[in-house]
């Protein structure tokens, strides 16, 4: 009888560990609050609850995309350029879910600036020519018929856009509205920004996976997970940070940077169309500024990179 028990009890546990699949989820950088929603989807297991076991790997995207062309990743978080330029070049990859709706991304300084025009006579730092950053100064500098080395002068400053501004070594930079902003004023120092979306309003971070997960369950159960994360941390900004703190720690970011991300992942289109879903003008326009830019081919198409198929828009 003891022996009939314990052999039920064991196919028990058996039956159900084979019920649960581990997915392997890429996070750019190191763990940050700005990665809370996935954080709080484990934590409140959102993950388990679709029978998913979940491992974040946390690294620059340049060391995450090749992790998932070769398998070991099934997911990575990064920007919409890393899936269009990955997909540009034959890697069979989509951008899924989107965690930001509007990109973060905004020039910023202690200098009056109203609009791109304000831009003129000035330096303004960049990270670098790369990434989301970039793309979108270009894009608002191309709208406002300003050129780069004739009527504005981008400098290459690395991640110190903070101190530069703040030190008076550029008149202005590009940062992020969620984070540098936050932390200046936060410090009592004015600061002007200038909204980069209207010519550049392409949605930011979010979910990307390789082109034959979507006719599988997994991607479906992923996103639907990380739209519960995102529903969570809208709702409840202050305890989605209590919850997902003891994943980033003391020094990954602040309640006020969380509180500044949460509006990015809301817009009109999500309320009827699900948390994560994309709009699809804005990614037409952003995809325009790209091929007028010569990122893209002329026959390039927003919806090449990305798709909704799997947002659910009655997320409970």
């Amino acid at each position: 009888m003891q022996r009939t028990l314990l052999t039920l009890l064991l196919a028990t546990v058996t039956a159900a560990s084979a019920q649960t699949r581990t997915v392997n989820i890429g996070l750019g950088y190191i763990p940050n609050v700005q990665f809370t929603p996935f954080y709080v989807a484990d934590k409140l297991g959102y993950f388990k609850a679709e029978g998913l076991n979940v491992n974040f790997q946390h690294g620059y995207i340049n060391e995450l995309m090749p992790l998932l062309l070769q398998g070991k990743l099934n997911f990575v978080v990064g920007d919409p350029e890393d899936a269009i330029f990955a997909r540009n070049q034959g890697a069979p990859v989509k951008y899924v879910m989107a965690m930001y709706q509007k990109s973060p991304v905004t020039v910023f300084s202690t200098k009056a600036l109203k609009s791109a025009a304000d831009l003129k006579g000035m330096t303004v730092g960049i990270p670098g020519p790369y990434g989301s950053s970039y793309h979108a100064i270009q894009a608002v500098l191309d709208e406002a018929n300003l050129q780069d080395g004739r009527d504005v002068k981008l400098a290459s400053i690395g991640y110190t856009q903070l101190d530069a501004v703040r030190g008076g070594k550029v008149d202005a930079a590009v940062g992020y509205i969620n984070n540098d902003v936050v932390q200046l004023r936060a410090s009592g120092t004015k600061v002007n920004t200038l909204d980069l979306s209207g010519a550049y309003p392409m949605v930011g971070v979010g979910l990307i996976t390789l082109e034959k997960n979507l006719s599988g369950t997994l991607a479906k159960q992923v996103v639907r997970a990380s739209q519960r994360g995102l529903k969570f941390t809208v709702g409840s900004p202050a305890q989605a940070f209590k919850t997902a703190q003891s994943v980033f720690g003391k020094n990954g970011g602040t309640l006020d940077v969380l509180k500044a991300s949460t509006p990015l992942m809301t817009s009109a289109y999500t309320a009827q169309n699900g948390l994560g879903a994309s709009t699809p003008t804005n990614w037409a326009k952003a995809v325009a500024a790209l091929v007028k830019q010569g990122k893209l081919p002329a026959g390039a198409r927003a919806t090449d990179f990305y798709t909704n198929s799997l947002v659910s828009k009655t997320l409970k």
